[in-house]
């Protein structure tokens, strides 16, 4: 019995290793959206990264191909439909599709923790941070041109 217990205990602690790291890697993202008062921000994108490894880990350690191919299309579109929420139309402009791309991408976060691909999930969320942190000051620069092109 003891040691039936210490495998559940051991289990508890891996999943919550895998979802904790899904969560610090997608918090950032949320952070820097919330930063921009976007409308998606830092409890939207924790809560799709952790929810996306959560639905994976169901599957176990040794997940079948079929059933994990299915739920990453089921998750594809879910987090599509999330995302969806956050795009706003003004008139003749669209804005949030860079927030609802980024939470796509948490989704994709949380699925690569869970399946133990570590350097795609990192390498997601660095270069999701990086487009939407570095490219804000090219982004502004273009839409000021085009106003000015438009007047």
């Amino acid at each position: 019995m003891m040691m039936q217990l210490s495998g559940v205990w051991q289990d508890i602690w891996t999943n919550f290793q895998h979802v904790g790291l899904a969560y610090i890697l997608t918090v950032s993202i949320g952070w820097e959206r919330e930063r921009e008062s976007h409308s998606a921000g830092v409890r939207t994108f924790p809560i799709v990264g952790m929810a996306s490894c959560g639905y994976m880990l169901v599957l176990g350690p040794q997940p079948d191909v079929a059933a994990q191919s299915r739920l990453l299309q089921g998750l594809i579109t879910g987090i599509g439909f999330i995302g969806g929420g956050a795009i706003l139309k003004e008139g003749t402009t669209v804005k949030g599709t860079a927030t609802a791309a980024s939470v796509w991408n948490a989704g994709v976060i949380g699925a690569a923790v869970a399946m133990n691909h570590y350097g795609i999930a990192v390498t997601l969320a660095l270069l999701n941070l990086f487009t939407l942190r570095a490219l804000l000051p090219l982004k502004r620069w273009l839409d000021r041109k085009e106003r000015e092109a438009s007047e």
